[in-house]
């Protein structure tokens, strides 16, 4: 596809991809490890919350079915496979993601596995988003892996290789979220996972933000998962962290 074109079908799927609402800004992650957890979960949620991501804990616990009665109940779904394979591997991935009627899914952000995947997706309305550097990792465990270069530097470079793919959106920490609305411009998705209400305990996130100041960094959704699911009331925080994103918004 030429860059006219691919810049064209992505503005056309922005606005399709894009929150509907205010309150549908928080991806609730049901990081949680059986398929009855995250029922009961969404069940005490009710309708506080209408996207939810689905990781691979969740998927080897049969979470895969919980895709589509979600999706069959009117609620989006971030099905977050951090897909890295062969490029023959990862096209039948996406294919089989957008059958189950997932609104995004991961790819690592390496630049075979991306052009495969937006290759794969086709038509359908499937939202590709590019994983730039993981929120539990900082420089030292970038060195550590054999990166050379800061985090915010290989999370840059990751969003420009994005963009060239045809990818839809990029994940990165709330810390990256300004620059990285200023390389990719307002059609491409910023989604930020290790974002924290303040006093959270940050457990193993290493770059994270306020939900309030994420989304001023330039998020379009935040996703959050151990202070809602682990909460003794969850749907309290739900509610809580959906207020402050209306007022933020």
């Amino acid at each position: 596809m030429d860059a006219p074109d691919l810049a064209a079908a992505r503005r056309e799927r922005s606005a399709l991809l894009r929150p509907r609402t205010a309150g549908e800004r928080l991806i609730v992650g049901l990081d949680l490890p059986d398929l009855e957890s995250a029922e009961r979960m969404v069940a005490e949620l009710g309708e506080v919350v209408g996207f939810y991501k689905i990781g691979m804990e969740l998927v080897f616990a049969g979470g895969l079915a919980l895709v589509e009665r979600l999706v069959g109940e009117g609620k989006r779904v971030f099905l977050d496979m951090k897909l890295l394979d062969i490029d023959n591997t990862v096209a039948g991935g996406i294919a089989g993601i957008g059958r189950l009627g997932a609104t995004l899914t991961t790819v690592h952000a390496y630049p075979k596995a991306m052009r495969a995947a937006a290759s794969a997706r086709g038509g359908a309305g499937l939202g590709l988003l590019a994983v730039t550097v993981l929120t539990s990792m900082d420089d030292g465990d970038l060195s550590e892996a054999g990166y050379v270069g800061t985090a915010a530097e290989l999370v840059r470079r990751r969003a420009a290789q994005a963009k060239e793919a045809g990818m839809d959106g990029i994940v990165c920490s709330p810390l990256e979220a300004e620059a990285m609305r200023a390389l990719l411009g307002q059609d491409m998705l910023i989604v930020t996972p290790g974002v924290r209400p303040s006093g959270a305990d940050r457990g193993d996130q290493k770059r994270v933000m306020t939900p309030t100041d994420a989304l001023k960094a330039g998020g379009d959704y935040l996703v959050v998962a151990r202070p809602v699911v682990k909460a003794p009331n969850p749907r309290r925080v739900a509610e809580a962290l959906v207020e402050e994103i209306e007022a933020a918004s």
